[in-house]
């Protein structure tokens, strides 16, 4: 199955990268939201995590626990755990995220859950940059329309439905038919705060510390 392990206790889930995204949805408990809005993209939680995430307002990186990897020398490399505490191999984890692919592909994460009573996602014409005023989890433009989704208290979400108008999203959005290419930065009709995006492979240029890590990764050293 997908979805290895799930612990509502201790707020993580267990995932392996070739999951849908929805999979990982429907799989949780209720109460329970993962760091990614309710939208099938390419490559799921891999190519998620490849991205560097989407649609977030907080810093991606913190919400992944963990992550078992296969570089592309085949060695396949461990990093992080289940706890924000552990920090074995934490090194590793965060220049894999939004890597574009380039330090390894994902084989298996752990992502860290957060609770929430209430959930909301709608949408309405207008500008990312308004709606992140208003502080969603996730937010994104497509076109005209800009989309919101967020949980926690049932006050609060219904406080923020208010202020930001518009309608309901009932259903799950899939975006994979836009980008039978692969999902690459460029100029697109959906776009997030960090990036637009394409329907290519394209990526951002990566730092020079990055590439040499890229080097050692593939050169099979880790020091």
């Amino acid at each position: 199955m997908p979805v290895i392990e799930v612990s509502s206790a201790n707020q993580y889930a267990v995932v392996s990268g070739d999951t849908p995204l929805l999979e990982v949805y429907a799989a949780l408990p209720a109460g329970l939201y993962p760091p990614f809005p309710p939208v099938e993209l390419p490559g799921g939680l891999d190519g998620l995590i490849q991205r560097g995430g989407f649609g977030q307002n907080f810093f991606f990186s913190s919400e992944i626990l963990g992550a078992s990897f296969e570089t592309s020398s085949g060695e396949v490399v461990q990093a992080g755990g289940k706890t924000v505490k552990n920090v074995q191999g934490f090194d590793l984890v965060r220049p894999l995220i939004g890597s574009f692919g380039r330090l390894g592909r994902v084989r298996e994460a752990t992502l860290r859950l957060r609770p929430g009573l209430a959930f909301v996602h709608v949408a309405r014409e207008g500008t990312l940059e308004d709606a992140l005023l208003l502080e969603p989890r996730f937010a994104w433009q497509d076109g005209a329309q800009v989309h919101a989704v967020l949980f926690g208290h049932a006050r609060a979400v219904a406080a923020f439905e208010t202020a930001f108008g518009g309608i309901r999203v009932s259903e799950s959005l899939d975006y994979r038919s836009r980008f039978a290419a692969g999902m690459g930065v460029g100029e697109g009709s959906l776009r997030d705060s960090r990036f637009g995006w394409t329907d290519g492979d394209s990526v951002p240029p990566m730092p020079e510390l990055f590439t040499a890590l890229i080097g050692a990764m593939a050169g099979g050293s880790r020091g």
